[in-house]
């Protein structure tokens, strides 16, 4: 009997914008792909479609999602959509791990650190 997959499903109509998304990386999430996770321990990708939303990092063996968050992030209605996003996330069993631009451009060191961390 072959070994169950541990599927995370997603919608298709998203991998174009994930596509574009990858194509336009914001600063910060350039910081942290190019000096960090392209050579993390474990294989990473960008803007991955997971269930009806598209993460910035994702890393299948942990099950981790890496968040870097805009000020934009911060008002009303973002916040309870992040939250939303985040809860939908961990019912599917993906950890989510958010840092602030501000974090990962002044506190890169820490920012890595914690991933690593989280990553044990």
């Amino acid at each position: 009997m072959p070994a169950k997959r541990n599927f995370i499903p997603y919608r298709n109509d998203l991998k174009l914008k994930a596509r574009e998304l990858r194509a336009n990386m914001t600063e910060p999430e350039r910081k942290l792909w190019f000096q960090f996770l392209r050579n993390f321990p474990h294989p990473v990708l960008r803007q991955k479609p997971i269930a009806d939303y598209i993460v910035d990092f994702y890393c299948a063996r942990l099950k981790m999602a890496i968040e870097i968050d805009g000020d934009s992030h911060f008002e009303g209605e973002a916040m309870t959509y992040d939250a939303k996003r985040t809860h939908a996330l961990e019912l599917l069993g993906v950890r989510v791990l958010r840092f602030t631009n501000r974090e990962v451009m002044e506190e890169f060191e820490t920012v890595c650190e914690r991933i690593l961390q989280e990553a044990k």
